[in-house]
């Protein structure tokens, strides 16, 4: 992807933000395994791929957000509980994003959806 054109590029990057954020409103989650092998698509490594889908995935759940707690899908309150803990995780995944190898963050993404998928579709 990056010796695409300016254009080509670009309709890239709209069309997976696009669909990015349509699973992300749709589900509540899911914009991230879109955005991961889309970035790695574009030519980013494996780190810069899953740290630039967090700063993407961000815009696109607080979007997403908003649009649930105005309809009144859901109260903040009883997300909150989760939020502190969740901060911390973030921060932990985060700090060990800069340690582990491409290889085994691949290995342990690709297991991860593999372990999601299997328990969705079973449920």
């Amino acid at each position: 992807m990056k010796t695409q054109n300016p254009k080509s590029r670009r309709l890239f990057c709209l069309l997976t933000g696009a669909l990015c954020g349509f699973l992300n409103g749709f589900f509540g989650a899911g914009g991230g395994t879109v955005a991961v092998p889309m970035l790695r698509k574009s030519g980013l490594d494996e780190k810069e791929a899953h740290a630039t889908s967090v700063a993407v995935i961000l815009a696109v759940t607080a979007v997403s957000a908003m649009f649930y707690l105005v309809r009144g899908s859901v109260r903040l309150s009883d997300a909150l509980g989760y939020m502190y803990t969740g901060v911390f995780g973030a921060a932990l995944g985060a700090s060990l994003l800069k340690k582990i190898s491409g290889k085994w963050l691949r290995r342990i993404f690709g297991a991860f959806i593999m372990f999601t998928s299997v328990r969705m579709f079973l449920r």
